[in-house]
């Protein structure tokens, strides 16, 4: 009898290919079946950088997912993310990728604020590098707008 040599292939999955076996792996969520967090504190703004999130995920999509968890009543809840799916929802998407992650009212809370934190830091350390090209520009050429 001829050995088979392709029935002792296993194929692996993409996930395993690419080193994420065992971990969260985002879903697509229905983004009115999302609800805002209890008390969320910080705003979303329609302000000209929504505007960009709104053009890049018309084009792009939603790259980054959302983190929701369930709340008492079963439901999802934001926890982080709450531009991106305001863009996506501006962007014409019903739905969006969402890691749903159980979490408590402190695990939550401490999730929020640190996405947020990480945010303002990224924001900060761009600012601070357009700043630091600028500098380096006006500094060979005076005459150049950064």
């Amino acid at each position: 009898m001829k050995n088979r040599s392709g029935e002792k292939i296993k194929l692996t999955s993409i996930d395993e290919l690419l080193g994420v076996v065992n971990e969260e792996s985002a879903m697509e969520i229905e983004i009115s079946k999302i609800h805002s967090f209890k008390n969320h504190p910080f705003k979303v703004l329609d302000d000209e950088k929504m505007q960009d999130l709104v053009e890049s995920v018309k084009i792009n999509g939603v790259l980054t997912p959302v983190l929701l968890r369930m709340d008492e009543n079963e439901e999802y809840e934001m926890v982080s993310g709450h531009r991106r799916m305001h863009a996506a929802q501006l962007a014409g998407l019903t739905t969006i990728p969402a890691i749903v992650r159980e979490l408590s009212n402190d695990d939550a809370i401490v999730a929020m604020v640190d996405a947020n934190i990480q945010r303002h830091k990224h924001h900060i350390h761009g600012e601070e590098a357009r700043c630091k090209r600028c500098f380096h520009i006006l500094f060979h050429n005076p005459y150049t707008v950064c």
